[in-house]
């Protein structure tokens, strides 16, 4: 969900686009923050039931720079029920010849990618990022013979992370026909070698991955309130400082179910680990070794001495 700057709320808050008004609302306090948006979408809407000839749409889609063709191509076809001249006679044989399209496996990648994009709820960065560590893949034929479907999801993994919004990749087996995590794991390192190719040639050097990426997507999911998101997202930076040697997702994770005993809606370990995919004794070692700091991680605007002291007792 979108959020801006709410100037009532005095914080960044969800917001909410009501595009019969034109308005955009803060979904916290009902303040309208904007007027008269532009709406982007079709003018345009198409029914089941006109003819299939009549196409309202005044252009056509839109060009992608990654295809050899750009995405045009020219057909020419002969009307239904016309008069056939007799040069047109001696071209009928070629009415029903399908054009051979040299994009046409990059077009059918390209939509599944977008396909399990939406599906993961990713944003179209994202997708696009995908699409074009695809397009170097194919075309340095390094996943060649390989399974299509471990290249589709590990350009999807490979993009998530380099664009801060990391995923496990057990998030995307289901939409990869349930492949092992071995066979994609696998389609993931040669995708990043492909990746690191792109980042030099586009002087972009990427980031590493930090608990704080993963934070929000998992609050978001537990139901947490703005506060404890908040608190989560101070004790993670902290967490950097210390020297815990846990993968970034198993401190997520334990930062979250930390903060969330000082709340007044404490989450069981089962529902942290259901959330994050880290097993729930992982999260109780990791929270042993990360519970002594609590006082230095918790901001104290969230919860008093008092309250660490006893979080402490029962770690």
């Amino acid at each position: 969900m979108e959020e801006t700057y709410c100037s009532d709320c005095k914080r960044f808050t969800a917001v909410i686009s009501d595009h019969s008004s034109g308005d955009t609302i803060c979904l916290d306090c009902g303040l309208v923050l904007e007027e008269y948006f532009i709406d982007d979408k079709s003018e345009w809407r198409t029914f089941s039931d006109e003819p299939a000839d009549r196409d309202p749409h005044r252009v056509g889609e839109k060009s992608n720079p990654l295809l050899a063709t750009v995405g045009l191509t020219t057909l020419i076809s002969i009307p239904k029920g016309g008069e056939y001249s007799s040069s047109s006679k001696s071209l009928g044989r070629f009415r029903h010849v399908h054009v051979q399209d040299p994009d046409k496996g990059l077009m059918d990648a390209f939509k599944a990618i977008g396909g399990m994009s939406e599906r993961l709820g990713l944003a179209e960065t994202i997708k696009d990022l995908a699409n074009e560590l695809y397009k170097k893949t194919d075309d340095a034929k390094s996943c060649k013979g390989g399974n299509k479907d471990a290249t589709i999801a590990a350009c999807l993994y490979v993009a998530c992370e380099k664009l801060k919004n990391p995923r496990r990749i057990k998030e995307f087996r289901f939409f990869a026909n349930d492949l092992s995590e071995k066979i994609i794991g696998r389609a993931i390192k040669q995708i990043k070698h492909i990746s690191n190719d792109l980042e030099e040639e586009s002087k972009d050097v990427g980031v590493s991955v930090n608990a704080g990426d993963f934070l929000r997507r998992f609050c978001s999911h537990l139901g947490m309130s703005n506060q404890a998101v908040k608190a989560a997202q101070e004790a993670v930076k902290k967490v950097a400082e210390l020297d815990i040697r846990r993968t970034p997702i198993t401190v997520a994770a334990t930062v979250i179910y930390m903060i969330t005993q000082l709340s007044g809606d404490p989450k069981q370990i089962r529902e942290v680990s259901a959330v994050t995919g880290v097993a729930e004794l992982t999260i109780k070692k990791s929270y042993k070794e990360i519970c002594p700091y609590a006082s230095r991680l918790v901001p104290a605007w969230y919860a008093n001495e008092d309250a660490l002291k006893k979080l402490c007792s029962r770690a």
